[in-house]
């Protein structure tokens, strides 16, 4: 579950730090029929905004009402939907810094006759997260711990288990 927006990665002019927050503002420009919509961020440094461009020279008939009425309200969910776009990071060269930002949820496991338990990780936002850290802190294991039972045949899962994942994946703890 996410607990707050992620951190963006991008350099300050002012300050040279490297890390902003959402504000979860906009910024609508209109010139004449066509619309410019840009995501305000602020440096945790100095607090210096800086523009992330959302749409660019756009017809204005094109934009769904519904959007450019919660552009308007600046809604914090449409905040973190466009963080999440991959367009969005793309067009304006950033990266974001998901530490401390989510947390998780457990419920009891699947026990199978085999001894065996049946895991299903379900992820409510797209958080690029390790699996292997969501099974030690989800199993109260060490990483390498979790990283030694799936060498060992322990753990197996049809997902990659190495590097990041953002989907919802399954995986079988062995006795």
């Amino acid at each position: 579950m996410p607990t707050r927006l992620p951190l963006v990665l991008r350099r300050c002019h002012t300050c040279a730090a490297e890390l902003f927050r959402a504000s979860g503002k906009f910024r609508v420009n209109a010139n004449h029929k066509l619309i410019d919509v840009w995501l305000l961020v602020l440096c945790t440094s100095c607090g210096e905004t800086a523009k992330l461009t959302v749409l660019e020279r756009v017809h204005v008939r094109s934009v769904r009402p519904d959007l450019l009425d919660r552009l308007h309200a600046n809604d914090l969910d449409l905040t973190a939907e466009l963080l999440q776009d991959p367009t969005v990071l793309r067009r304006n060269r950033i990266a974001l810094d998901w530490a401390d930002a989510w947390r998780l949820e457990t419920d009891g496991p699947v026990h199978r006759d085999d001894g065996a338990i049946d895991v299903s990780a379900r992820f409510a936002a797209r958080i690029p997260v390790r699996p292997v850290r969501l099974m030690a802190e989800g199993c109260g294991l060490s990483r390498a711990g979790v990283e030694r039972l799936i060498e060992e045949g322990k753990i197996v899962s049809v997902a990659r288990l190495g590097g990041r994942l953002s989907g919802d994946f399954t995986f079988t703890l062995k006795r």
